[in-house]
């Protein structure tokens, strides 16, 4: 089987060290395919391609090749590459998951297309949305914050906090992962909850010691 057909299955461990990262969350003088193989190299345990808003410097065109390159990067770490809100391009590049928000494509038609094809993350950042999602088959894991305030999304929920993303994770029927502005002196209390690790971006991409960070989060 070619490694572009090879589809890597989920797993909760996947979830411990997962990193978010597209141009707009880069500084000029970073580039994104260095700064994931510098990650991949560090160890973390997946990859989200999420590269959109006004701050992205990639064209249609050049977001399909990048894509393409990622997530045969991935696969050399055999990490899973996960697609951020984009069906097309998930399936274009063969991604081994979709990632999608609440206000996102609806989650049902993603899985009606996708769930043979990849493993579908949603976010969950309420009691409410939690329910909702426990009793829709074919979700693997809930991304669930901004457990902390970030400056990552301009569009993030308001902040949950450690306790509240606890109580997510008690109402959960599957694996969560915290999200927002987390930091590496955060990452044992995240776990706490019965997370089953931290999603973060910047926490990765401002950092001078990605291999150390990397490090801090799967020993959390």
């Amino acid at each position: 089987m070619g490694r572009r057909t090879l589809m890597i299955s989920f797993e909760p461990s996947m979830l411990k060290a997962y990193f978010i990262c597209g141009t707009q969350d880069l500084r000029p003088d970073q580039d994104l395919v260095e700064t994931v193989q510098t990650a991949l190299r560090a160890g973390i345990t997946a990859y989200q391609f999420r590269d959109k808003g006004a701050g992205s410097t990639l064209t249609p065109e050049t977001r399909l090749t990048v894509a393409k390159r990622l997530k045969d990067l991935c696969h050399l770490a055999y990490v899973p590459f996960i697609v951020d809100d984009d069906v097309d391009l998930a399936k274009r590049v063969h991604a081994d998951g979709i990632h999608v928000g609440q206000s996102d494509e609806g989650v049902q038609s993603v899985i009606a297309e996708m769930g043979d094809q990849a493993f579908i993350g949603l976010s969950c950042s309420n009691e409410t949305e939690i329910k909702a999602a426990n009793a829709i088959e074919g979700i693997a894991y809930y991304g669930s914050g901004p457990v902390f305030p970030t400056g990552s999304k301009a569009d993030a929920d308001p902040v949950i906090g450690l306790a509240g993303l606890q109580h997510l994770v008690e109402l959960a029927t599957r694996p969560v992962v915290g999200i927002g502005g987390i930091t590496v002196d955060q990452l044992p209390a995240v776990i706490q909850t019965g997370a089953a690790g931290s999603s973060v971006i910047s926490m990765i991409a401002g950092s001078s010691d990605i291999g150390g960070v990397v490090k801090a989060m799967k020993e959390a």
